[in-house]
């Protein structure tokens, strides 16, 4: 007898149990998260330190990109993050060292255009309840992760010429906060999931 593999249903995200209703007040209240997404990304890169041997710093933004789309779902957690390469490119001092389509184009521009579609996958992932719980959520963020960092090494591998430089300078380094990041998302989401699930019960724990 063959099976049929059913689709899985999405559940919600964060932003998804105070959003409003109304179409009017539902546009409203996506694009106000858009925007508080892009902004949170831009002060998390405030919180960097740069490193002596290589052009590319350790900041907590990747942390950010991931929890937004984890909060936001994949459409508007990738929406968010355009918006801010958007604010970047056009000279609004939101990356790691300042603003401009020079930063885009410079070392760390893999990193920056992987935010988009890691931000997605994460939300995407937490559409199918993947953020519930620790080990769901830890697999999400380290998918989301690895992203950004095999984006980021290569684009730094071409600019330098070589991929053994740049695995010394874009990845190695970035392993150990990549973990930290995993680990710290991993018990803070499933953490806000219960919490939630005390006040709404749409927003069941995994």
């Amino acid at each position: 007898m063959h099976t049929i593999d059913l689709p899985v249903r999405p559940t919600p995200v964060v932003a998804d149990l105070v959003r409003p209703s109304g179409r009017a007040a539902r546009l409203a209240w996506t694009l106000a998260t858009v925007v508080a997404g892009s902004l949170l990304v831009a002060a998390s890169a405030r919180i960097a330190m740069p490193l002596p041997f290589t052009p590319v710093p350790v900041s907590m933004q990747s942390f950010a990109v991931l929890l937004v789309g984890a909060l936001l779902g994949p459409r508007r957690g990738a929406a968010s993050l355009a918006l801010y390469l958007g604010q970047g490119a056009v000279g609004l001092p939101v990356f790691v060292g300042g603003g401009g389509l020079h930063m885009l184009l410079g070392p760390t521009g893999g990193y920056l255009f992987a935010f988009v579609p890691a931000a997605g996958l994460v939300g995407l992932l937490a559409r199918r309840g993947w953020d519930r719980g620790f080990l769901g959520t830890a697999v999400a963020m380290s998918f989301g992760s690895g992203l950004i960092l095999v984006a980021g090494t290569a684009w730094l591998a071409v600019m330098l010429g070589s991929v053994e430089v740049a695995l010394v300078q874009g990845l190695l380094p970035f392993l150990p906060g990549a973990v930290f990041k995993i680990a710290l998302a991993a018990a803070v989401l499933p953490a806000g999931w219960w919490w939630l699930s005390r006040f709404d019960p749409t927003a069941p724990t995994g």
